[in-house]
């Protein structure tokens, strides 16, 4: 018998059951893994109270990140064997997998193994914010040496992660926050440039940091009404991801300064990876690299064993957290 995380109806963190299961069995092109960590993620919540982009089907078994050994191969399946250590990457919806598990099955295509020295933690925190940044600043924007970029939503496992990668490439990261009690933590996370809404004049702020010349790429999931001086501080040929709406008022666009200056911005999802085979291998071998050379490390808030799984997503809900938040397995 396998342990599996699960709701019997929508609600709050109370209605998460530990439920016993039988033993997955992988089919065709998938693995099992015996999980050592699990990856928390606000999809999950969402999800779980009826307010995410699928329907639940009771009872329900849901997450996305998980790390572990393989544990057993299904028919076709190449390149690993049981013992590998690996972690699961979101290239999947909750109808589909479900790897809130003590044995998960997984497709093998969203599974990829780990380099030496990458904890269970690290490696279940990591891959869906550091895919999500790989496929709009590494793919698309071709962020490298000499550039800036804005990041809203600093202090979030997106944020701080594009913060790593902006660094491995070689650009210079310039972060947003709301909370001036994040600007701390986040300098202590290796941001060199931390702007507070509210308390800084964002576009002359970052045209400063940019001698003059204004940031080439924008990574925002917020827009709202800070947007329009966040675009007015790029330069000429920007590109401007938006990722989520979090604020929930108006976004002025400056219309003058994106003609002038010939901005695109464009909307941008974590799918956009997960669905291209290609794109995936592409972003698994950045990161893996960023990985094995140390510098890409998740920021872990807390972690917490797998059987006080209703108390982590209440500190997950709670928004005092900086980093994510980890389920431990022995």
């Amino acid at each position: 018998m396998a342990r599996a995380i699960r709701f019997h109806e929508t609600g709050g963190p109370e209605v998460l059951k530990i439920d016993e299961v039988p033993t997955p069995e992988p089919k065709a092109g998938e693995v099992r893994i015996r999980v050592r960590a699990l990856g928390l993620n606000r999809a999950d919540s969402m999800f779980r109270t009826g307010r995410y982009v699928i329907e639940p089907q009771f009872p329900a078994t849901f997450g996305y990140e998980a790390a572990g050994t393989i544990d057993a191969v299904g028919p076709g399946v190449q390149g690993f064997a049981e013992g590998d250590r690996v972690a699961v990457i979101p290239a999947f919806m909750f109808d589909e997998y479900a790897v809130f598990a003590d044995l998960a099955i997984a497709p093998a295509r969203a599974v990829v193994k780990l380099p030496e020295g990458v904890s269970w933690e690290n490696a279940a925190a990591t891959w869906m914010p550091f895919t999500t940044v790989w496929g709009a600043l590494i793919d698309i924007a071709k962020l490298g040496a000499g550039d800036f970029v804005v990041l809203g939503a600093a202090s979030s496992s997106v944020g701080l992660a594009a913060m790593q990668i902006a660094k491995h490439v070689g650009a210079t990261p310039i972060g947003i926050t709301r909370k001036g009690e994040k600007v701390q933590e986040l300098k202590d996370a290796g941001f060199a440039h931390i702007l507070q809404m509210g308390e800084h004049d964002l576009e002359r702020e970052i045209l400063a940091l940019t001698g003059g010349h204004g940031a080439r790429v924008v990574f925002d999931p917020v827009t709202g009404p800070d947007f329009e001086s966040i675009i007015k501080g790029t330069s000429k040929d920007a590109i401007v991801f938006i990722y989520g709406a979090l604020s929930q008022d108006a976004t002025p666009i400056p219309v003058m300064h994106i003609l002038g200056k010939h901005t695109t911005i464009r909307g941008y999802e974590f799918i956009e990876v997960t669905s291209d085979n290609a794109k995936l291998e592409r972003a698994k071998a950045f990161i893996n690299e960023g990985l094995s050379a140390g510098n890409f490390q998740a920021q872990i808030a807390r972690t917490f064993p797998f059987e006080e799984v209703v108390d982590a997503y209440r500190y997950l809900e709670s928004n005092t957290q900086f980093g994510k938040i980890v389920l431990t397995l022995d």
